[in-house]
């Protein structure tokens, strides 16, 4: 019988362990989002009483699809409309086609002005 040399145990190398967690961290980061995200404010108009009318007096009709944005008869883009329109209530009409991303889009360019509210119609 031959004399087997001891079982000699080697130190464990930590590169494959690294290299995992950079291919896992570098997989995450690239399959993720990077667009930021935001988040608008939405109100559900309810039936009541009758009050005061403390409206405001600019009314103006927007009709919103997926290709076409139309002012009060009138064709306008989103900075148009934006520029257009700054105090006032603004109703909002709908297109069967209109995808959620494109009334986003709209309610964004409008957010934030003192004096002008923005009511979707279903």
């Amino acid at each position: 019988m031959r004399n087997q040399a001891p079982f000699v145990r080697r130190a464990l190398s930590m590169t494959p362990l690294i290299d995992v967690i950079f291919l896992l961290l570098l997989f995450f980061m690239l399959t993720s989002t990077f667009s930021t995200f935001g988040e608008i404010e939405l109100g559900q108009a309810t039936a009541g009483t009758a009050a005061p009318q403390t409206q405001p007096d600019q009314r103006v009709f927007v009709q919103l699809g997926a290709s076409r944005l139309v002012l009060n008869g009138a064709s306008v883009t989103l900075a148009e409309l934006a520029a257009q329109v700054e105090t006032g209530q603004v109703l909002v009409s709908l297109d069967a086609d209109t995808s959620a991303q494109r009334v986003v889009d709209l309610l964004v360019h409008l957010r934030g002005r003192k004096g002008l509210s923005v009511m979707v119609l279903e």
